[in-house]
């Protein structure tokens, strides 16, 4: 019986994962990527990635990491569309026309936007594709030229679709959104999974609490997570303002967002001197540093606007076993409900209240932190994932073997 990472011939198969994001940067997509490459590095497969010139150096054992030029010096790229990512689109495009000529890969494997890219390669090098799916284009509306820019790439979406051999979802409502496209072909719903291995401490939680706590009985609150418009944010600040004013007890901790993006969140905060003086905006942080923060919390919140594609952020907080409040909107839901959650509606009096209920209620805390643990443990994990992720492998290269037995 050959290893399950051989081809029929007997060497390793070859990979492409194409990833038009920074990398690696501490949010969804290069989390699932690198998780990708992982498992499919631990398969056995010759595993190359295709991606940006931006982001902190990886190193992933059995994987080459392959970055297109950076004539520009671009620092960052920012979620969504821009001309900025559009360059960089054409790049990675012509860097992996030339490397599917090259290594004639038998996966050519396209993150995102990466898909459609990856159609071309795969066609030129005679390669199965397949396409991951992370978001919802309209989770990122916002104005008419964008909102022109969403739709003509959700047209592209659709386009890829249906020519890609397999396509991955993410969460339940993109898998939904992908079947109900005419023609999709085979599709298969790989969850996320907490975006650290790392297991909390009591060292490490409690030097994260000191850090953040300015007596042993303040309550902290955490938010973690990007400041694109999605994430409500600003929703978050308006009904923390109001929630630490009737606890004085209570503070906010953020994690996440540039230091630009910070202090025009501080210009726009409406809060009185000791209320500011209670939220502490943390910037972003290593990822094996999350997991102390997020246990050293009393409370996490997560304040969705919208979108289908679940929060990867609600998998590192049912793992940290800490009383969740979350606004009650289909990204949500496709993981939480009131058994491991307090669901409120998407308002400032609505998230106030749901804090409020959290901070004042210590049995009502634990109670969720628990039934949230015991959700990670039994329903999400890595080895799951792994499983998922090398089944879709198996189909498509069983397929591919089939086509070149039959001479397609």
């Amino acid at each position: 019986m050959q290893n399950e990472g051989e081809k029929s011939c007997g060497a390793p198969a070859r990979v492409l994962l194409v990833s038009p994001q920074p990398f690696f940067q501490w949010r969804g997509s290069p989390l699932r990527v690198e998780a990708n490459a992982r498992v499919l590095a631990g398969r056995g497969y010759q595993v190359d990635l295709l991606t940006l010139p931006i982001g902190e150096d990886r190193t992933i054992p059995g994987v080459r990491i392959v970055r297109v030029p950076n004539r520009l010096g671009v620092r960052d790229v920012h979620i969504g569309p821009s001309l900025i990512k559009a360059a960089f689109d054409l790049l990675i495009l012509v860097w992996g026309l030339c490397m599917a000529v090259r290594r004639r890969y038998d996966v050519v494997h396209g993150i995102e936007d990466g898909g459609f890219l990856g159609f071309f390669m795969s066609r030129l090098g005679g390669s199965a594709l397949i396409f991951e799916r992370h978001s919802d284009p309209a989770s990122y509306r916002d104005g008419l030229l964008r909102n022109m820019v969403l739709w003509l790439y959700s047209r592209i979406e659709r386009f890829t679709i249906r020519r890609a051999d397999a396509v991955i979802g993410t969460g339940p409502g993109l898998v939904k959104q992908i079947e109900a496209v005419e023609g999709a072909g085979s599709v298969h719903h790989i969850f996320d999974i907490p975006s650290s291995n790392v297991t909390a401490t009591p060292a490490g939680t409690a030097r994260a609490r000191a850090a953040m706590a300015g007596s042993r009985d303040d309550l902290i609150v955490m938010f973690v997570g990007s400041f694109a418009g999605y994430q409500g944010v600003p929703l978050l600040l308006d009904a923390a303002v109001k929630a630490l004013s009737a606890v004085p007890s209570a503070r906010l901790a953020v994690i996440g967002g540039t230091p630009e993006e910070i202090a025009t969140l501080r210009a726009e905060m409406a809060a009185s001197d000791d209320v500011a003086r209670r939220i502490m905006f943390l910037g972003r942080m290593p990822p094996e540093e999350i997991p102390h923060h997020l246990a050293a919390a009393d409370v996490l919140v997560s304040p969705r606007l919208g979108g289908v594609n679940t929060p990867l952020k609600l998998l590192d907080y049912l793992k940290a076993g800490r009383a969740i409040v979350a606004t009650d909107v289909p990204a949500n839901r496709h993981i939480l409900d009131e058994s491991v959650s307090i669901l409120v509606p998407p308002t400032v009096e609505g998230l106030c209240d749901g804090l409020m209920r959290a901070l004042k209620d210590p049995e009502l805390r634990r109670r969720l932190g628990e039934a949230g643990q015991r959700l990670i443990s039994e329903q999400y994990g890595f080895e799951r994932f792994a499983q998922r992720l090398g089944a879709c492998y198996d189909q498509v290269l069983a397929m591919r073997k089939t086509l070149k037995h039959r001479g397609l």
